[in-house]
């Protein structure tokens, strides 16, 4: 009952930057959590960033310092800051919501079909 929509990915030069942004719909829980996984080619998915409702983050060793999550409550979208890109943040973006709000979907992950982000050298 919750969809995403992820859009601002693209191709940047090594150094540059994107906002990702990803705006929620359907039945959004007042306590959750929306993140930003990534998945490369022959790699598995993995955390970039994460935000609760509360404005608590977290993020991934190696984009720390350069990447920068944050929510909109008042519109329910959730951005991603990409600063001093480089190759190997070249992936599939992924924005994530989960439920913290004890229910039948406690916990349920629901994605967004993915944004691409290619950083060149």
């Amino acid at each position: 009952q919750v969809q995403l929509v992820e859009s601002g990915g693209g191709l940047v030069q090594a150094g540059g930057s994107l906002r990702l942004s990803c705006a929620v719909s359907g039945s959004i829980s007042s306590i959750n959590r929306m993140g930003w996984y990534r998945q490369a080619p022959g790699k598995q998915r993995e955390l970039v960033a994460v935000i609760t409702s509360g404005g608590s983050t977290n993020y991934a060793d190696s984009v720390k310092g350069r990447f920068t999550i944050s929510r909109d409550n008042a519109k329910d979208t959730v951005y991603l800051q990409m600063n001093s890109l480089k190759p190997e943040d070249t992936a599939v973006y992924y924005c994530n919501y989960c439920n913290l709000v004890p229910s039948a979907d406690w916990g349920k992950d629901y994605w967004g079909q993915g944004t691409q982000v290619t950083v060149s050298s």
